[in-house]
């Protein structure tokens, strides 16, 4: 078993290289390679059989999968992620009494909860979140998380939008770019539905884009147009009957269901 570790060790080792000069065909390459070779050690989940070298091979198999979430991040793959983070959240639960503390236990799990409120997995992200221990949430990574998922359902669109600036680690610069997408797609519906138009200014402004060309861009994805200086929606004949309110019958309505109310009372 000595001799397989060591063979593993080594194939790690060329893979960390490979990750380091962001060579991510390489890393591909290796960690397939790597996950054949750890597949071999017996004291691995689910098995768990005790050997002499079972600490070790366990702390191999969780780093090579916590380099396998992040490589996945970096190549912008959130199908491998979801794999792989599954695959390692058994060393973060299972063989918690076996091995030491990561340092990398919370930044991953606190890109996973990012991951969940990008793909707008809310239920799971809370299963996900109750699962760690109360001292966890206090944590940057977790905390980040949890402070995302409470603007959005507040709809404090502008804190979500600026916390990209202040990210608890690299690796989350990615899902919070997704999820600024999600954010500005969010807040350019509620515009088409409440403004015929905006100023360019104000729109750059609500949509936080840096330039004409950005706006543009932007624009014409949604089949808007620009006109003397400002951005105008183009608005379905669905939404323009929607803003046209019955506001007397409504009126009238709101009144009755007052007296109903005043009787029951």
């Amino acid at each position: 078993m000595e001799a397989k570790l060591a063979a593993a060790g080594k194939l790690f080792t060329d893979f960390k290289a490979a990750y380091v000069r962001n060579d991510n065909a390489r890393c591909s390459q290796l960690l397939a390679q790597l996950k054949l070779r750890l597949t071999e050690f017996p004291s691995l989940p689910p098995l768990y059989q005790q050997t002499p070298t079972a600490q070790r091979e366990l702390l191999l198999a969780r780093e090579v999968l916590e380099h396998a979430v992040v490589l996945s991040v970096r190549q912008r793959d959130e199908v491998a992620f979801e794999r792989h983070f599954l695959q390692l959240k058994t060393y973060y639960t299972d063989t918690r009494h076996l091995l030491p503390v990561s340092p990398q236990e919370y930044p991953i799990l606190g890109l996973n909860l990012l991951r969940l409120l990008v793909q707008n997995r809310i239920a799971e992200f809370h299963t996900e979140l109750e699962l760690l221990a109360p001292e966890a949430q206090e944590n940057v990574c977790i905390k980040h998380a949890i402070e995302l998922e409470q603007w959005l359902m507040e709809g404090a669109y502008n804190r979500v939008l600026t916390a990209r600036q202040r990210v608890p680690d690299e690796t989350y610069v990615y899902f919070m770019d997704r999820l600024m997408e999600t954010v500005r797609d969010e807040i350019a519906g509620c515009s088409e539905k409440a403004f015929d138009f905006l100023t360019l200014t104000d729109a750059k402004k609500l949509l936080m884009l840096n330039t004409d060309e950005d706006i543009s861009r932007y624009a014409k994805q949604h089949s808007w147009t620009l006109r003397d200086g400002c951005l105008v929606f183009q608005k379905s004949k669905e939404q323009s009957a929607s803003r046209e309110l019955p506001s007397m019958p409504i009126i009238s309505q709101m009144l009755g269901y007052a007296k109903e109310l005043e009787r029951i009372v």
